[in-house]
């Protein structure tokens, strides 16, 4: 009987490591039962058909995030906003040069339309001289008629430049009026599409924190269940168990059993208890035959080696 003590608290035996399992177990139980709530009424417990897991919540953008990433997209409207003042500065310089030649060319024109006149003045001249002198009247009457054909030259030369002017600088205007329009068009979409990038990424987060919310709910609630049967399998040992007050009062044992999905019992071991309470409970577990046992896959996972204490009742 020594030998078979020795060998059982060997650290390597299977008794021992049954031991220290169930001293685990028992500490995990004890933990969960002082964090439990022990109020003076009793609640009722949950069953798998009644409990309902919590929907995922609708989902709240994060203000203070939502107004960070709006005022570096703004920030960045000013960067842009300031480059392009800088851009149009230089536009600007390009028109007031475009307004200097412009400028010119109507000084140019102002030289030809006073030569012009000066020739005039040069043909009556010559008009003048003609009533004096036939002789030099041809040679007057074919300068005149030069002057005039230069001067239409010089009309018809201005107002073709001015016509081309005008068109080069009206189809300077709409190029640069649409170009203007298609870059303001392509800022709006660019921050647009980062407004809504921005939004989709804290929808995702905040989606991945509700869902990690509701698997520590389920966690939970399938333990309460596991706790729920444990009192369960204990209370159908109790009423298969044959007690004594004399030899059991005020005594237990702790069990760990292995149970199949149909709450068939696969293995007992005995743990640390009284000897006489453990076989008593031994035996009143080949009595019940079957326990009860969840028929929800993730609370039978959890259930199907489990430990309970046996305390008689008398």
């Amino acid at each position: 009987m020594a030998q078979q003590s020795t060998s059982r608290f060997n650290m390597n035996s299977p008794y021992f490591k049954s031991v220290c399992l169930s001293l685990a177990l028992h500490v995990i139980l004890l933990v969960g039962l002082l964090s439990g709530d022990f109020s003076s009424e009793p609640k009722p417990l949950p069953t798998p058909s009644s409990q309902s897991v919590e929907p995922i919540k609708a989902v709240v953008v994060d203000q203070a995030k939502f107004e960070q990433a709006v005022n570096k997209i703004k920030k960045q409207k000013i960067n842009e906003r300031d480059a392009e003042k800088k851009r149009l500065k230089a536009v600007e310089k390009r028109a007031s040069d475009a307004k200097k030649r412009r400028e010119q060319e109507q000084a140019r024109i102002k030289k030809l339309e006073k030569q012009r006149k000066q020739k005039e003045q040069e043909k009556i001249k010559a008009d003048k001289a003609a009533k004096s002198a036939k002789a030099k009247a041809a040679k007057a009457e074919k300068v005149r008629k030069q002057k005039e054909q230069e001067k239409q030259v010089a009309e018809k030369a201005a107002a073709a430049a001015r016509s081309k002017r005008l068109k080069e600088e009206a189809d300077a205007k709409k190029a640069e009026e649409l170009r203007l329009k298609k870059i303001a068009e392509r800022k709006r979409q660019e921050i647009a599409a980062k407004e809504k990038a921005i939004q989709d990424a804290m929808l995702a987060e905040q989606m991945a924190n509700e869902m990690a919310t509701r698997n520590k709910a389920r966690h939970q609630q399938v333990m309460t269940e596991v706790q729920r049967y444990s009192a369960l399998i204990t209370q159908r040992i109790n009423q298969y168990m044959i007690t004594d007050r004399s030899t059991m009062a005020d005594k237990s044992c702790r069990l760990t059993i292995t149970l199949a999905p149909s709450g068939f019992v696969i293995e007992v071991r005995i743990g640390r208890g009284d000897k006489v309470v453990c076989d008593a409970a031994n035996i009143a577990i080949g009595k019940a035959g079957m326990l009860p046992v969840s028929k929800d896959p993730e609370v039978f996972k959890e259930m199907r080696e489990i430990a309970v204490t046996v305390e008689p009742k008398f």
